[in-house]
C-alpha cells in the first residue's frame, strides 16, 4: 500500500490545501521578481511571500508524515525555525549592501547615512 492510500481524508484535504496555497504563494513571489521595478521592491515582497509558502509546505509535510507514520514527526519545526531566522536576516543584509553600494555611487533617492545632514557627503571617517 502506498503512503497516500494510508492517509485518511480528514488529513489529505488540509495537506492538499496547504500545498496548493504554498505553491500559489511561491508563484506570486516569483512573479513579483519579474514585475517589480527596482531592487528594493524585488527584495521585499518575494522574501515575505516565499517564506510563507515554505511554511505552508513544511506544515503540510509535518501533517502528512505524522498521520502516515502514526507518530509525531516534528523535525520540520527545525527547518521552519531556520527559515524564519535566516530569511529576514538575509534580506536585511542584502538591503544594507544595496544601500551602501548606492550611497557610494551617489545614486539619487538613496537615504542619507544616519546622523548625517542632507547635503553632507559621507567620507567614512568620524569627526571627534
Amino acid at each position: 500500500m502506498s503512503p497516500m492510500e494510508q492517509v485518511p481524508l480528514w488529513a489529505a484535504i488540509p495537506v492538499s490545501l496547504l500545498l496548493i496555497i504554498g505553491g500559489l504563494l511561491c508563484v506570486t513571489g516569483a512573479l513579483g521578481l519579474l514585475r517589480l521595478s527596482n531592487f528594493y521592491q524585488r527584495i521585499h515582497g518575494p522574501a515575505l511571500i516565499n517564506t510563507l509558502g515554505a511554511g505552508c509546505f513544511l506544515i503540510a509535510s509535518m501533517l502528512f508524515f505524522t498521520v502516515s507514520q502514526s507518530r509525531p514527526v516534528i523535525h520540520e519545526l527545525l527547518i521552519t525555525v531556520a527559515v524564519l531566522l535566516t530569511a529576514p536576516a538575509t534580506t536585511m543584509m542584502l538591503a544594507r549592501a544595496a544601500v551602501s553600494r548606492d550611497r557610494r555611487s551617489h545614486r539619487p533617492g538613496v537615504p542619507p547615512h544616519p546622523g548625517q545632514a542632507e547635503g553632507e557627503v559621507h567620507t567614512g571617517s568620524r569627526k571627534e
